[in-house]
């Protein structure tokens, strides 16, 4: 089985300060056919103004993953945490008991293009928890690099779900994936054009497979999420 979700079927915010693609149900966009996909729960695609952003506001109960694809990211939360988030970075907050935090571009005249991803995890009311890590192209170029995982395997990122999020730059290069019994994949293209299993995917396109084996290949960035 492969589904299709096209860019421009997403939901939209548009804004003076936001630009956002929602590939689930999300604020005021709702839509009962593509309210999740197992336990993937939110991908936004944000591009945010000079100066704009989110001010402080509350989560709990969810992985939230932040990926900076273009410009600067400030981040601060209850935690403690205040950082810079740059391009190809990755952030995880485990939302767990809760947490407030606000996220904003810091330059006033450049733009802050971002995904963020919200994932449902395994347990409620864990103890929260701060993460960020920078994957280089090199480490994602005609392979697949491994960003998050229940385990923190190859050094990437632990949530606490049984999900596998990994990501690949292709340079016309073919790669495969092989999923488990009983597994489904998201596969979202973050950059370019590339192809899925015969069927061609743009920047915002996304595929969920089930049941047979994934073989991508093209010229841009994609993210494979093997999901319960």
């Amino acid at each position: 089985m492969l589904a299709i979700r096209r860019a421009d079927d997403r939901g939209l915010t548009n804004i003076d300060w936001l630009h956002s693609r929602h590939t689930f149900s999300f604020g005021d966009y709702i839509d009962p056919a593509h309210h999740h996909y197992r336990s993937l729960r939110v991908i936004n695609d944000d591009v945010i103004g000079g100066g704009g952003g989110f001010p402080l506001h509350p989560h709990r109960d969810m992985e939230i993953l932040t990926y900076v694809m273009r410009g600067q990211l400030q981040h601060r939360d209850s935690m403690g945490n205040g950082t810079v988030i740059g391009p190809g970075e990755w952030q995880k907050m485990s939302a767990g008991t809760g947490i407030r935090h606000s996220e904003f571009n810091p330059s006033e005249t450049e733009t802050v293009h971002l995904l963020q991803i919200w994932i449902h995890p395994d347990r409620k009311n864990i103890t929260p928890e701060y993460d960020q890590k920078l994957f280089t192209e090199e480490e994602k170029r005609n392979r697949w690099r491994v960003i998050a995982s229940p385990d923190g395997r190859d050094g990437s990122i632990r949530v606490h779900q049984d999900a596998v999020l990994s990501a690949a730059i292709l340079d016309g290069a073919a790669l495969t994936y092989a999923l488990g019994e009983g597994r489904g994949a998201w596969l979202h293209v973050a950059k370019g054009t590339v192809t899925i299993n015969g069927r061609e995917l743009r920047e915002g396109d996304a595929a969920a497979v089930e049941g047979e084996p994934i073989v991508v290949s093209g010229t841009g960035e994609v993210l494979l999420f093997d999901l319960k």
